[in-house]
């Protein structure tokens, strides 16, 4: 088993956001696998699938970005995942890789992103998957935090469909070929 998290906020008013990547990109894997997120578990939507032959569990936290780790420290320990190396990955938006841009890495640090913060603060461990995928505008930004909350504008969505497309066929590819030959693919 292998949990899949899509890192959002909860609401309708968020729904469309730039910070809302992981959520889009989790809504995507479980419609083409015809799986509903209906289920409540520890704090969090999920619904469990199969992806290239892999058992995985898709979860969107609903604790809001900031406590996200709370989710998912509860997932792990339901399901008996005492490690999250090679267990969990985690998706989430990049304010600092250009729009479109794709990055897997197998660890490694928070990045000033406060739900990657919350996972390894509550997890105690950088060693997990995480797929991330840049959101940052070709022009300066005076307020990060409005931009990121901010829906994408309507021109872009044809655009960020097709990043998310490509995502989940990077998601794929690290369940499939493992995380160094995805990275190798898609960074």
């Amino acid at each position: 088993m292998r949990l899949i998290v899509g890192l959002g906020n909860p609401g309708a008013e968020y729904e469309c956001s730039r910070h809302n990547l992981g959520f889009m990109l989790i809504d995507k894997l479980a419609r083409q696998a015809g799986v509903d997120l209906k289920r409540r578990e520890c704090r969090a939507l999920v619904g469990r699938t199969e992806l290239e032959s892999c058992e995985v569990k898709l979860v969107k936290p609903q604790t809001f970005m900031n406590l996200s780790g709370d989710a998912v420290v509860c997932l792990m320990a339901k399901h008996k995942l005492s490690e999250p190396a090679g267990k969990l990955i985690v998706i989430s938006d990049d304010l600092a890789l250009p729009f479109g841009k794709i990055r897997i890495r197998a660890r490694g640090s928070a990045g000033g992103h406060n739900g990657l913060k919350s996972i390894i603060d509550a997890t105690g461990t950088d060693e997990f998957v995480r797929l991330r995928i840049g959101i940052q505008p070709e022009h300066p930004i005076s307020d990060a935090r409005r931009y990121v909350l901010d829906s994408f504008p309507r021109v872009a969505i044809p655009h960020v469909e097709k990043i998310l497309e490509t995502s989940a066929d990077a998601l794929r590819a690290i369940l499939r070929d493992g995380v160094l030959k995805a990275m190798t693919e898609f960074n």
